[in-house]
């Protein structure tokens, strides 16, 4: 078996099911009125946003996002928006988790990300959502983000780095990884997915820790800062051993 033939094997392993009757979708369906009565007049749309739409989901390691996209007109803060939909949650026992921008909830085994984020009068797309890590606003467009990503030649090389940061058990923020990685590939033919991969984790060991990854949506929002020197230093650390390694078994899973 090839590089690339192993590692497709790896990726349909971990491949999330998409469509109408998959459980993400089946799940979004049955919140969805719950969440709409919520927000009233209030709500603009729910979509899916994040690795999901992306199509960079991994099983068993990324969560389905549904982005709330709220009128610039709502009342209240966003930190009170996102205390309510907290309160939302638990009355309807989905057993809500506090999260940075999001809160996390569970529906008869599947894992959703319910994002709340108030759109800003006069920018089609711009959305503030609640940062919980530092009780502040931050402006973001995901729907930019979704866009950015969909179009990578190197979906498959974003999903082989995810699986191998959970193998791992990495602390490396998603959106993190997918700019980092494409920026990394950056110009490189999507032909040879071994050795992007492996480009990817070389990169990543020898890189890691002074490449500034920004927002595109908010040049003011620096991605890499997302995580300490100590902790980018663990993962490029962990990227150079595995850059190492002779066997594919022996790098993903």
């Amino acid at each position: 078996m090839t590089g690339d033939e192993y590692i497709l094997s790896i990726l349909k392993k971990y491949e999330v099911p998409r469509g109408p009757e998959s459980a993400a979708e089946q799940a979004a369906s049955r919140i969805a009125p719950k969440i709409q009565r919520w927000a009233g007049d209030w709500l603009v749309a729910l979509s899916y946003s994040g690795s999901y739409a992306k199509q960079t989901a991994v099983h068993g390691v990324t969560d389905v996002d549904i982005f709330i996209s709220l009128k610039p007109e709502m009342p209240g803060t966003l930190k009170k928006i996102y205390d309510e939909l907290f309160t939302l949650a638990t009355l309807h026992g989905w057993h809500p988790r506090r999260q940075n921008v999001s809160i996390g909830i569970s529906i008869n085994g599947t894992d959703l990300d319910l994002i709340p984020g108030r759109a800003q009068a006069g920018y089609e797309g711009y959305h503030d959502l609640y940062w919980l890590k530092s009780d502040t606003l931050r402006q973001t467009d995901v729907n930019l983000h979704v866009d950015t990503v969909a179009k990578s030649p190197h979906l498959r090389e974003i999903q082989a780095v995810k699986i191998w940061r959970h193998i791992h058990q990495l602390d490396w923020p998603s959106l993190y990884v997918e700019f980092f990685v494409m920026n990394a590939l950056a110009g490189k033919s999507a032909d040879s997915l071994a050795y992007n991969v492996l480009s990817a984790l070389e990169t990543i060991g020898a890189t890691l820790e002074t490449t500034c990854i920004v927002d595109p949506a908010n040049l003011d929002n620096i991605l890499s800062d997302e995580l300490t020197s100590q902790e980018k230093k663990a993962i490029a650390e962990q990227a150079n051993k595995s850059a190492a390694q002779q066997h594919w078994e022996d790098i993903l899973w």
